[in-house]
């Protein structure tokens, strides 16, 4: 079962705590992808949120939580990337000292754009589980405050409210279709559909190159995997083996579970860029590339598709529109 700790209060309480940090993203119709599917399909832009992806929103709300001690001890997350860009964002606007370990294999891009932000970048290891651990030794030696990327009822509030937003914008949505690694956003948004109507159909999407959560959820138990290369970056890592609260919440909120090729990341890419003039990371297509390839069966009614990131180095996706790329080489 879920912690009970966390609860539909605290992403009511999250919003309010995140109000003027975060944007609220536009809910907008897709006119191809609605004829492919014979019912109305919507993009949720959270690749035009402030920092580039959806973690600002639980960045920000674990953040505010922390105590004046805790703050001035400074923090210290470890991240594929757009986490550590929410967390070096919002330690800079409330003035907190941020550092960031992310892997070697994390893009230049979101290596360069933490940095600008003034956090101090610790790249150590070939994979998120080895930056993982590194930085929870350098949380003890410094005295740090820990920001977990998802497996935290404030993290998973803040991104919960990304649910909320979309019953008020559509409150006649059906099926919501999330992008699925750690389980920090998915668990938020089905925890808020769920809580207003338990047959709103909830979705989650990962890649085929070591999906995590997928294959955790398969055997019932948080498992490790050998990371692989991906372009759904973002996606890349583990959930913990001692995980405490996003797997119990999949396991429980999360109706069907989904993969999706490399090649079929691509072609969402260049589909949001082609279609929507949309510049979408391939962790942020993955709930896209489902829909565009048909893996989302028996799909009626309103079908919202969230697009969660959009920090994709230009020559990448410069490549992908043109189709110079092939991924499964």
């Amino acid at each position: 079962m879920p912690d009970p700790t966390v609860t539909l209060r605290d992403i009511y309480t999250a919003r309010r705590r995140i109000a003027g940090i975060v944007v609220r993203t536009p809910l907008i119709e897709s006119p191809q992808l609605t004829d492919d599917l014979g019912a109305p399909v919507y993009l949720k832009l959270e690749n035009v949120q402030r920092t580039g992806a959806f973690k600002i929103r639980g960045a920000a709300n674990k953040l505010q939580a922390l105590s004046t001690e805790e703050r001035q001890r400074g923090v210290i997350t470890v991240s594929s990337g757009n986490h550590g860009r929410a967390v070096a964002h919002v330690a800079r606007e409330f003035g907190v000292a941020a550092v960031v370990c992310m892997s070697t294999r994390v893009p230049a891009n979101k290596v360069d754009g933490i940095r600008r932000l003034g956090a101090e970048v610790v790249l150590h290891g070939e994979s998120y589980d080895e930056a993982e651990h590194y930085a929870g030794q350098l949380q003890k030696d410094r005295e740090l405050t820990m920001i977990s990327p998802f497996d935290d009822p404030y993290v998973i509030a803040g991104q919960g409210t990304i649910g909320l937003e979309l019953l008020e914008d559509l409150p006649e949505l059906d099926t919501v279709i999330v992008p699925l690694s750690g389980g920090g956003l998915l668990s938020g948004i089905a925890l808020a559909l769920k809580s207003a109507d338990a047959s709103i159909r909830t979705i989650g999407v990962s890649m085929e190159r070591a999906p995590v959560m997928f294959h955790s959820l398969r055997v019932g138990r948080p498992i490790e995997m050998e990371e692989e290369e991906t372009l759904a970056d973002a996606l890349a890592g583990g959930i913990g083996l001692n995980n405490r609260y996003t797997f119990g919440m999949v396991q429980e909120y999360v109706d069907e579970n989904l993969l999706v090729t490399e090649d079929e990341i691509a072609a969402a890419m260049a589909f949001a860029l082609e279609e929507h003039h949309l510049v979408v990371e391939g962790g942020g297509a993955v709930a896209l590339a489902a829909v565009l390839h048909g893996r989302v069966g028996g799909a009626t009614g309103n079908t919202v598709v969230v697009i969660s990131g959009g920090n994709v180095e230009t020559s990448l996706l410069l490549e992908i529109a043109q189709g110079s790329i092939t991924p499964e080489s």
